[in-house]
């Protein structure tokens, strides 16, 4: 039994607006327009109802005053009001991050899929024949251009690529693969787990460390319908190693009359290893390998939009594309547009290296980062100076979103040291602003990597600043 209200508690209740007046506060008026009155009314009525409980909750409640209330009105408005998901600041230092989207688009593939947003296509139809056509029709050509592969096609993610082949080439089948390459991604995603849900019939050979050609050879049988590679680009394996030659398993695949699926997982077409950068084989080099089919990630260091990317021989292509899955698996026209745009940067490798975000800001060279880190600072000194330390240290960056894993670049990041309010505070501040800016907080510094971060994004992160020093909060 609840005890009764005390006299203190009942004249906090008295005080408390009605719901109609607390609608006419005048920060909550701009929201008249922009959102139907029901869900202004329940919204505010819960407001005053949360505020009713605190007051019961509390035997000498804290004194909370209209406009407390109308401001608390309008956080929750903001959810009906404003986007979900916004254009944020990447200052983490991770080129791919996940949470944070992995590949920004070049401009022009954002145009692309800009103008066919806002219009009709044609998606699904063959302007010169004026009859149906195929949407896989608009990137395959530029894929088989720039790989070297018979044939490709596209699918929603990597994810859903690896299932589609395991389904349509290997369902009831055995399918070989090492036991070191059994790797789990994000989302507890695992290969094992997919392999089971595709139908096809698992067998690990090798050991976690070393995998041979006779594992393979040995475990192929009449009941083998795929001999199966899994790029382990999340992840390396040191010391004491060893796997199967890509060329051995070309010709293991050959001799068998079974086709050899490589998911490279990340996949790159421009050539990070002639700067120095991992030892990642390009999507070209395993098509002049001989590998039968491979998949990749469009969204990853290929820097375009989601997708899953399948190239190989014409057979099997042909096989996916037939299969009833690739139906539910397509992608939409906007990834098409987006894919369409990136792929023909890479006709140019310069200009790739150029205009896709994610291969430029993992080429940036570490004077340029420092440069552009001194430049930061003096556009944030006069506003944050008071409020903070600033310094410029020197720093790694790392690619992420499973890609590359090991390899870290030399980078110069602004550090951000509070003298009024705490580091942490700092950080969920800028985060939760307008524009949030997402850094990473390391020995009482909050860090802003300038590897993951273009000059256009400043006049963002001066204003965001700006706001936060406003508020007084941090």
């Amino acid at each position: 039994m609840n005890p009764l209200p005390t006299q203190e508690q009942q004249q906090a209740l008295r005080r408390l607006p009605a719901v109609h007046r607390l609608l006419e506060h005048p920060i909550v008026k701009p929201y008249h327009d922009r959102i139907p009155h029901s869900y202004l009314s329940q919204c505010t009525a819960d407001v005053l109802a949360m505020r009713r409980r605190e007051i019961l909750e509390h035997s000498l409640p804290g004194e909370v005053s209209e406009t407390d209330l109308a401001d608390r009105v309008v956080q929750n408005l903001r959810r009906w009001a404003e986007p979900r998901l916004k254009p944020s600041v990447n200052a983490t230092g991770i080129i791919l991050h996940t949470n944070l989207g992995r590949a920004v688009l070049s401009e022009e593939a954002a145009d692309a899929i800009s103008r066919i947003a806002r219009s009709a296509s044609n998606l699904e139809y063959r302007l010169e024949e004026g009859e149906r056509g195929s949407r896989q029709d608009h990137v395959e050509e530029l894929l088989q251009r720039l790989t070297g592969a018979e044939a490709a096609m596209v699918v929603n993610n990597n994810a859903a690529a690896v299932f589609l082949v395991l389904r349509a080439l290997a369902e009831g089948k055995k399918v070989i693969v090492s036991r070191g390459q059994l790797v789990e991604i994000g989302g507890s995603f695992r290969v094992s787990e997919i392999m089971r849900e595709s139908g096809a019939r698992l067998v690990e050979v090798g050991t976690t460390n070393k995998t041979r050609e006779r594992d393979v050879a040995e475990a192929i049988t009449e009941e083998t319908g795929l001999l199966l590679k899994v790029h382990t680009s999340n992840f390396k394996i040191i010391g004491f190693t060893e796997e199967v030659p890509r060329k051995a398993m070309v010709h293991l695949a050959d001799q068998n009359g079974i086709p050899f699926f490589e998911d490279l997982g990340s996949g790159v077409l421009y050539d990070l290893k002639k700067h120095g950068i991992g030892d990642e084989p390009t999507v070209q080099e395993c098509v002049r390998a001989g590998v039968d089919l491979l998949s990749f990630s469009g969204d990853k260091l290929l820097g375009g939009p989601q997708a899953g990317i399948i190239v190989g021989r014409k057979e099997w292509i042909q096989r996916l594309k037939r299969h009833q899955l690739a139906r539910s698996l397509r992608v939409d026209k906007f990834t098409l547009a987006g894919l369409e745009s990136t792929l023909r940067h890479y006709l140019n490798p310069e200009e790739a290296a150029q205009k896709i975000p994610t291969l430029h800001q993992i080429l940036k060279p570490a004077e340029k980062l420092q440069k552009q880190a001194e430049q930061l600072k003096q556009l944030l000194s006069p506003e944050i100076g008071d409020f903070a330390h600033l310094e410029v240290i020197p720093s790694q960056s790392e690619v992420g979103g499973g890609s590359l894993p090991g390899v870290e670049m030399p980078t110069y990041c602004l550090a951000v040291t509070p003298v009024k309010g705490s580091v942490t505070g700092w950080e969920k501040k800028l985060r939760q602003a307008e524009t949030p800016v997402i850094g990473r907080v390391s020995k009482d510094k909050l860090f802003f990597d300038l590897r993951t971060m273009e000059e256009a994004d400043f006049p963002r992160v001066v204003q965001t600043f700006r706001e936060v020093i406003a508020t007084g909060e941090a």
